[in-house]
Order: structure tokens, then C-alpha cells, then sequence
């Protein structure tokens, strides 16, 4: 296939093909790092009850919420590339402290330490993908977002795929420590990628811009970006949107960990299996776009996108309730990271295209960290309380119904407010500059 006949199937355009990739590139660094370690993760915040669960993902809201205005405080201190490239650096550090942890002090590691990770990587997680997806937003205007932020997950999607594959292979030759390094050494090279993207993207005027973004500092105060998201009806919709999201996401977790707890107790087994379960789900996340994403979003519209998930999380749980199976809830569980990342997270992502920079960052990173943590402790409480009623999935489900209703109309309010801001900017020509919709 020649190709010019690869860049017409997945739509792109003169000068796209290169950047797409490269961004493609990006994701896949990241994603393979988070997804190396993340069925550790679970396994080991799994070692002290799903009570104890719960009271970690109040403690990992808690971190985000106090990171925050240090991030804040970058994004107006520093270069756009500067402060991009000091966030993965920090977390690349980390890595390589658990490692020496892990190495030189082994008697050191316990239930404790296992928490302290747990938390960690749930901030890891949020940030580095908050930043790729802000860069993104910076990068490409509206219509191209549409056009091609689905085609960009697909990175993101392989690198889930191989990062379990990888860390299959190489724990047993190389030991579980050095997965870390590992990782770490993904995060360096998504450092080097974000600065090829930058470049590669240009560094002159576009779309109205009157200059290089990274010749200049965004500037702002470190809580610019938590006053905006209040300031806004369309970035507080954006946060709603997310909180509603995480709460019905944080049902599933918790029911897939407790299914998992009842079919397995030792902590390997554990943590294959619930490896295997996010293999096969990215397998139906790739398919999913590579076929379809693209299309819907941009003939039915960011609205029927942002739409779609709430009623297949509904359905899913009503046939959850009826079945109780394991077979069901992979099924579930497979079509909501299918739908959320390949169709929902491009379109989610998309909103931000028609904000200003500052917010692009700022506030996009108080939705993306502490608001969606906020969403894991409200889900996180509720199912706790329903099962100490012994409401089970029943009361899961007369919850879930209504919220995905709420979910719902707000994605498609969401998603025309985008298309009448973008049409907006696109008329007076500088859509890089605008501020946050009212």
C-alpha cells in the first residue's frame, strides 16, 4: 500500500503523517510503562482487604489535590517542553528509588511500603497521562483532534498491550525490581518524543498564535487552573462529566476485585489474572479503533462520543445484576476500556481543544487528577456501603441507571458546546488563544 493510500484511510492531511506517528510513539512509551507495572499495583493493594482499598484511594485524592499547585507552579515558571519533560523526569526518578528500595533495603518492604506505592502509582498514572493529552491538545487544533487523536490512542493502546506482554517476559530473567528501571526508561524516551512532536509540529504562528509556544512561559499562578474550572459552566461540565465517569468506573474496579478475590487468594495468581483481563480488554480497545472511532466521531459528532459509554455502562450493569458471572463482567469490563479509550478519552480530550493554554494545563490537570480522584472515593464509599446493606449488585445497578442518565445529557451539552466554541474560533481566527467557554 503506497502511501499516499495510508495517509487517505486514516484521514490524514499534508504534514499530519509524521506527527501522528511520533505522538502514536509517545503514548505507546507511556502506556507500556504504566501498564508494566499496574497489575502489581492492584495485587498489592489487594494484600490487606478491598477495605483498605478504599481508604487509599482517599489518600491518593489527597495527594493529587496537594500536587496540584506544584504543577501549577511549573506550568507558569517554566517552558512548555521544560516542564513537560521535569514531570516524566520526576517519575522516572521514583521508579528508579523503588528499584534501589527494592535492591539495597528488601527487609524495608511491607504492607506499608506496598500502600505507599498503590498511591504513588495512582498520581503516576493520572499525570503522565494528563500531560501527554494536554501537549496533544496544544498541539492540534479542533477539527484535527477530531480527526486524529483516536488514530494517536492507538500507541496508547499498544503499548497496554505490550506492557504486560514485557513484563511477562522479563520478571523471571531479570527480576520484578528491574521492571521498574524498565519503565523508568520508557519515561525518558516519551521525554524525547514530546520534544520530536514539538518540533515537528512547528514553530511558528498557527492558528492565530503570534508566537512559538515554548519561546515564551505560559505564566499564571499555581492556582490558576482550580479558580478556572470553578470561573467556567463549560470546564465545570468537563469536571462533572469525569466525576460521574469514575464514580461508575470505581463500581466495576471494586466488582472486578472482589470477583477476583473470590477466585483467587495468592498474590501471583492474583496478579496474572488480573494481567490476562487487561491484556484481552486492550485487545477489544485496539479493534474498536482501528475500525470504528474515527468514523463516529467525526459523522455522528463529539456528542454521540461522549454519549455512547454512559449507556453501555448502564446496560452492562443491568446484565451484570442478571447474570453475576465472571464471562459477564470481563465482557463489561472489556467493552467500557474499548468505548472509554477508544472513543470516549479522543472525544473527552477533544473538549480541550478550545481552551486557552493556561487551561490546557492548569486546569485541565485539577480535572484530570484530583476531580477524577474524587470520583474513585465517592465510588469507592458508595460501594462500600451498599455492600456492608447487602445490597450488592442490585444497588449497584439503581444507581448506576440514573447517574448514566445525568452522564449522558451532560456529554451531549458538552459536546455542542465544543462544536459552537470551535466554529467560533474558527471564525475569528485564533483558537489557540480563546479562554474557557463560559
Amino acid at each position: 500500500m503506497t502511501r499516499g493510500k495510508i495517509a487517505d484511510l486514516f484521514n490524514l492531511r499534508r504534514g499530519e503523517t509524521a506527527p501522528v506517528l511520533v505522538a502514536g510513539l509517545f503514548f505507546f512509551c507511556i502506556l507500556t510503562a504504566l501498564m508494566m507495572l499496574r497489575p502489581a499495583r492492584d495485587a498489592l493493594g489487594m494484600a490487606r482487604g478491598l477495605d483498605s482499598v478504599r481508604w487509599l484511594f482517599i489518600g491518593t485524592a489527597v495527594v493529587t489535590l496537594l500536587v496540584n499547585p506544584v504543577f501549577g507552579w511549573l506550568v507558569a515558571r517554566l517552558r512548555r517542553l521544560h516542564f513537560i519533560s521535569a514531570t516524566y523526569a520526576f517519575f522516572a526518578l521514583s521508579l528508579i528509588g523503588f528499584w534501589a528500595l527494592l535492591v539495597f533495603a528488601p527487609g524495608a518492604i511491607g504492607a506499608r511500603s506496598g500502600q505507599v506505592f498503590y498511591v504513588w502509582f495512582s498520581v503516576f498514572n493520572l499525570f503522565v497521562t494528563m500531560v501527554f493529552w494536554a501537549l496533544l491538545a496544544d498541539c492540534f487544533d479542533s477539527h484535527q483532534a477530531k480527526r486524529l487523536f483516536a488514530l494517536i490512542a492507538v500507541g496508547g493502546t499498544l503499548g497496554a498491550i505490550f506492557g504486560p506482554w514485557l513484563a511477562a517476559r522479563l520478571a523471571e530473567p531479570l527480576g520484578t525490581p528491574a521492571l521498574l528501571l524498565v519503565a523508568a526508561a520508557f519515561l525518558g524516551l516519551a521525554i524525547a518524543l514530546a520534544w520530536m512532536l514539538v518540533r515537528l509540529r512547528g514553530t511558528g504562528p498557527r492558528n492565530g498564535q503570534a508566537a512559538d509556544p515554548d519561546a515564551i512561559r505560559i505564566g499564571g499562578s499555581a492556582l490558576a487552573g482550580i479558580r478556572a474550572v470553578f470561573a467556567s459552566r463549560y470546564l465545570m461540565g468537563i469536571a462533572g462529566y469525569v466525576v460521574i465517569m469514575t464514580i461508575v468506573a470505581t463500581f466495576l474496579y471494586f466488582t472486578r476485585l472482589q470477583m477476583v478475590a473470590a477466585a483467587e487468594t495468592d498474590l501471583d495468581a492474583r496478579t496474572g489474572l488480573l494481567g490476562n483481563i487487561d491484556m484481552w480488554t486492550q485487545i477489544a480497545v485496539l479493534a474498536l479503533q482501528l475500525t470504528l472511532t474515527g468514523h463516529i466521531v467525526r459523522r455522528l459528532g463529539l456528542a454521540f462520543a461522549l454519549a455512547l459509554l454512559p449507556i453501555a455502562m448502564a446496560l452492562g450493569f443491568i446484565g451484570l445484576a442478571l447474570y453475576g458471572s465472571f464471562a459477564v463482567l470481563i465482557l463489561l469490563e472489556a467493552t467500557n476500556k474499548a468505548i472509554q479509550r477508544g472513543l470516549t478519552r479522543p472525544a473527552r480530550e477533544t473538549l480541550f481543544t478550545v481552551v486557552g493554554r493556561e487551561d490546557k494545563y492548569k486546569a485541565k490537570a485539577f480535572i484530570d487528577t484530583f476531580v477524577y480522584r474524587v470520583g474513585d472515593v465517592v465510588g469507592a464509599q458508595t460501594e462500600g456501603v451498599l455492600g456492608r446493606l447487602g445490597l450488592a449488585l442490585g444497588g449497584l445497578v439503581s444507581v448506576v441507571v440514573p447517574l448514566a442518565l445525568v452522564w449522558a445529557a451532560l456529554g451531549i451539552w458538552l459536546g455542542r458546546a465544543q462544536q459552537r466554541q470551535a466554529e467560533a474560533d474558527a471564525a475569528s481566527g485564533h483558537a489557540d488563544n480563546t479562554p474557557a467557554p463560559p
